[in-house]
């Protein structure tokens, strides 16, 4: 044992200064965890209750930007995708702030600044907020940089935004301000539950107030000094103390108190418990039906499925006003035609250039709402539609409900605690929309006096309400809501339901907007709209087969739309939905009912701009047909008149082209229509295991994350594209999971290499996309992208065409020259990479020819863009629009085809039309 003692002895001595070190360290790490996080000592909590001292402090001098909801814990409220990249992006931007201010402090000279030299104004301000140096510096014209330059100004000023709106919505007698007096609340059952805030510089009474009355709640209550509650239940006489409990000073006035330890001061907001409005379900039997205007709002070219949205919802009753963006000429031009055919359609005059999330959106649906008014229709309600939507209830089904509910207003509210909703909505952010973007500018504090409400931007309103919110002489409400929404990231997802909320019309709200969606948020919130808005958000998806369960189970419900639909993308859920709506009087036997068309350029069109690799390869196609059939009909290309993408049995089938040709007989011209499809394809080099379950490569632009496919459904790209790479896996047959590291190798027409992407592929299945960054004019001709797994594994090659249109004109050699060489800027990789690439000889010869083809014009360059053409598209049928007896025999009339854009179309063709009752016009197809 004495040996055994003195080991001990020995081993302590030996390691002390070890004990003393790890002591030390610790200290120190528990000091600095006290000292840096807060760490809250009460023992006596435990973690299934909700105890508002627990949660951190946060320093904050508004309520925007300090908030924590009561709900979130107890309501089971999910979070999604964006929720918590929004949470992420807030928590490190908070940190980041706070980071800045201790690097300014220290390198005052690196401070961001406008930069005045790129002005071609002096801003009637100093502008020091970064979001609007940063937008002011990000727009593309002088004319939205002082845009953006005033309305900062405007702000911080005060001039801007109103302080304060009133609130005419009945109050039931409550009156705001009043206090009930001091009460005893307790940590594990809060007299108010419904919101929590701590706000440790600006809390007092009226901030409380003011911020519960936003929020929609009855009363308001001040507690610990910094704390702020809200509820709707009225605490109860047991819960009263003296006065002199409540003694805690408040932040933002030191002579009135806030509370104490567990004790709250509780006041009155002013508003009365809100309660939506129950939708009626019959209407009594002398009430007179209900007329309706479809206000459709119109982007893109869906003709067929504008025109199939219109015959399935037409009566002569009811009412189509159509606003067509004023980018869109070709929509607007094609049914312009309609007002000659049907005395209850019109296109309105004034048409704006609406982006997602805009302020334009507002603007436009309040300008069509003033000219509805002054039109002599005489209708009820006003519901907004997009080509998407498409009804899930037959229009008779959808009048007697709207009969019953005359004067009641259709929204659909978010659900959500309304503190977070204006955190994830961003409505304390100003936003500025020029240069068709909505550049964020700043924080901003929302009005107080009124609650705030938003949700969806599909609506259904009664004409009295649309008086009210439309008029040109707007109340000191709806003009001040005006102003705010005016620069306020999708606006139209607030502004009807705010105004309902907080005027005399409170009593017809009904949260029901009589749509459903098919939201899949996990596809969309992508961010896909992160180059045109300085935000986040999120659409929903395309209706498909799968998700047929989903209408199905609207069939009980008050829902009588549905959204959305894309015949590009899937027909057959459409065919599906209306056969299920008209069973027996539906014929499935309809020629080319599981065909769709639609036009992608029209040359009568002035916007969009045309895409002129899309051009150029029509003009090929059409030149190379022409020229096989001279020894027929001796026939030369007179110009191309337009291009449409045909669909059927939801596959994209080909692009047509329809151009007018020439005949020996100058005065006889017939017009043909050619198909084509691109060859692309993905070629396996090397037999694997990992190889068979890639199912797909495939490159082309337009790429959406959303619907996972490629919009430009044609594969044409030139030098100014940016082409995506889209790849698909299966699942792995083993049990063991693995990931597979991946490289793909970008090489240009001469060999090469111009970009590097490295991915891991696991043993589930996989679809991804990668955009490389390749610079600007791509070299034309054809490109590879080589899938790398130590050897080349498969690879995939694409065409890059030349141009012979550029800006919509005919190409010029100055321009040829500066177009076709590709960039100058050649990227550097490891050394490593040369073994997939070219040989050197190769690359020299292909570097050559390279510059010979770069300086091809005329006839020179059309023959090479035939060559190309020929080599990555087929080209198929053709045939005549009229019949060209004693001209061209061998071709058959496009009317008797299946395929031509002029097949017969009866699904989508307005011409038999029958009044009265539109299920009679699914009758006679």
């Amino acid at each position: 044992m004495v040996v055994t003692k003195n080991i001990d002895n020995r081993w302590v001595k030996r390691y002390r200064i070890c004990f003393v070190i790890g002591a030390f360290i610790l200290s120190f790490q528990i000091y600095l965890a006290l000292r840096f996080f807060r760490i809250n000592t009460d023992t006596t909590s435990t973690a299934s209750q909700w105890n508002p001292h627990s949660i951190i402090n946060i320093d904050s001098n508004d309520v925007e930007n300090s908030v924590n909801s009561a709900r979130r814990s107890k309501d089971g409220l999910s979070i999604d995708d964006e929720d918590i990249s929004n949470t992420l992006h807030q928590a490190k931007e908070k940190y980041r702030v706070k980071s800045d201010v201790i690097i300014n402090k220290t390198h005052a000279k690196n401070q961001l600044h406008l930069r005045l030299e790129e002005l071609d104004f002096t801003p009637s301000c100093k502008i020091t907020t970064k979001e609007a140096i940063s937008a002011i510096h990000r727009a593309k014209t002088q004319r939205c940089k002082q845009i953006i330059s005033n309305v900062t100004c405007l702000i911080a000023d005060g001039l801007l935004y109103p302080k304060k709106l009133p609130n005419h919505c009945p109050n039931d007698g409550l009156i705001g301000g009043k206090s009930l007096g001091c009460f005893k609340d307790e940590k594990s059952f809060r007299l108010l539950s419904g919101y929590y805030g701590n706000f440790k510089n600006t809390n007092s009474p009226d901030f409380c107030m003011q911020l519960c009355l936003q929020s929609g709640f009855l009363y308001a209550g001040v507690q610990y000094s910094a704390e702020c509650f809200c509820g709707n239940e009225e605490p109860t006489a047991t819960a009263r103390l003296p006065d002199s409990s409540c003694n805690m000073k408040c932040p933002a006035d030191p002579h009135l108190a806030c509370g104490g330890y567990y004790t709250v001061n509780i006041y009155q907001t002013g508003i009365a418990k809100f309660s939506p409005q129950i939708a009626e379900t019959t209407a009594s039997f002398n009430a007179k039906s209900a007329r309706i205007v479809f206000l459709l709002t119109l982007n893109g070219r869906a003709l067929r499925q504008v025109k199939r949205l219109i015959k399935i919802l037409y009566h002569e009753d009811h009412y189509f006003y159509i606003h067509v963006d004023i980018r869109q000429d070709y929509l607007f031009r094609e049914l312009l035609a309609l007002e000659k055919q049907f005395p209850n359609i019109r296109l309105t005059r004034k048409r704006f250039c609406t982006i997602w999330g805009g302020a334009s959106l507002l603007q436009m649906l309040l300008s069509s709402m003033r000219e509805l008014l002054s039109s002599n229709w005489q209708w009820d309600f006003v519901i907004n539609l997009s080509e998407s939507d498409y009804p899930v209830k037959t229009g008779d089904k959808l009048v007697e409900f709207l009969t019953a509910n005359k004067g009641k207003n259709f929204v659909k509210s978010h659900g959500r605690e309304v503190q977070r909703f204006i955190q994830k909505q961003g409505l304390d952010k100003t936003f500025v929309e020029c240069d068709t973007h909505m550049w964020r500018v700043g924080d901003r504090k929302l009005p107080w006096g009124i609650q705030i409400d938003g949700g969806s931007d599909w609506i259904a309103l009664s004409r009295e309400f649309v008086a009210y919110a439309a008029s040109d002489e707007p109340d000191e409400l709806v003009q001040g809501l005006r102003v705010v929404f005016n620069y306020t990231l999708l606006p139209a997802e607030s502004f009807f339901h705010t105004v309902l909320k907080n005027s005399k019309f409170c009593h017809t709200y009904v949260d029901n907007n009589l749509h459903v969606t098919n939201w899949k948020r996990r596809l969309g919130c992508k961010c896909q709209y992160k180059h045109i808005v300085d935000w986040c958000g999120c659409s929903p998806n395309d209706f498909l087969p799968e998700d047929w369960l989903r209408i199905q189970n609207t069939e009980t419900r008050q829902i009588f739309f549905a959204r959305k639909f894309e015949p590009v993308i899937n027909q057959a859920v459409v065919l599906q939905l209306e056969q299920w709506l008209y069973n027996s009087n539906y014929n499935r036997n309809v020629a080319n009912i599981n065909s769709y068309w639609q036009s992608v350029y029209h040359y009568l069109d002035l916007t969009p701009s045309v895409d002129d690799s899309l051009l150029t390869v029509a003009q090929s196609v059409a030149r190379i047909t022409t020229k096989s059939l001279l020894s027929t009909c001796v026939l030369a290309l007179d110009k191309i008149l337009e291009i449409t993408s045909f669909h059927s049995d939801d596959l994209y089938q080909k692009s047509l082209i329809l151009y007018v040709a020439n005949t020996t007989n100058a005065a006889n011209k017939i017009q043909i229509e050619t198909g084509i499809k691109g060859k692309q394809s993905f070629v396996l080099l090397k037999s694997s295991p990992f190889l068979h379950r890639l199912k797909s490569l495939a490159v082309s632009t337009e790429y959406d994350p959303k619907e996972q496919t490629f919009r430009n459904f044609a594969q044409i790209m030139g030098p100014y594209s940016e082409p995506t790479l889209v790849f698909e896996f299966n699942s792995s047959p083993e049990v063991s999971a693995k990931t597979t590291n991946v490289s793909f190798l970008w090489i240009d027409p001469v060999g090469r290499l111009v970009d590097l992407y490295d991915t891991s592929i696991d043993d589930n299945y996989a679809i991804g996309h990668i955009k490389p960054s390749l610079k600007q004019p791509l070299l034309p001709g054809t490109w590879t992208v080589k899938l790398i797994y130590k050897q080349v594994l498969a690879e995939i090659k694409f065409l890059i065409t030349p141009l012979e249109f550029f800006s919509g004109n005919v190409v010029t050699q100055k321009q040829v020259s500066f177009i076709h060489s590709g960039s100058d800027v050649i990227k550097e990789f490891d050394p490593y990479w040369e073994k997939f690439l070219p040989n050197t000889f190769d690359r020299e010869t292909l570097f050559s020819k390279s510059i010979a083809d770069s300086k091809r014009f005329g006839t020179d360059l059309q023959d090479w863009i035939d060559s190309l053409v020929n080599k990555f598209f087929t080209i198929s049928d053709s045939c005549t629009v009229k019949n060209a007896s004693g001209v061209c025999q061998d071709l058959h009339v496009c009317s008797q085809t299946n395929w031509s854009s002029f097949a017969p179309d009866p699904k989508s063709s307005l011409e038999n039309i029958l009044y009265k009752n539109n299920n009679e016009s699914f009758k006679s197809l």
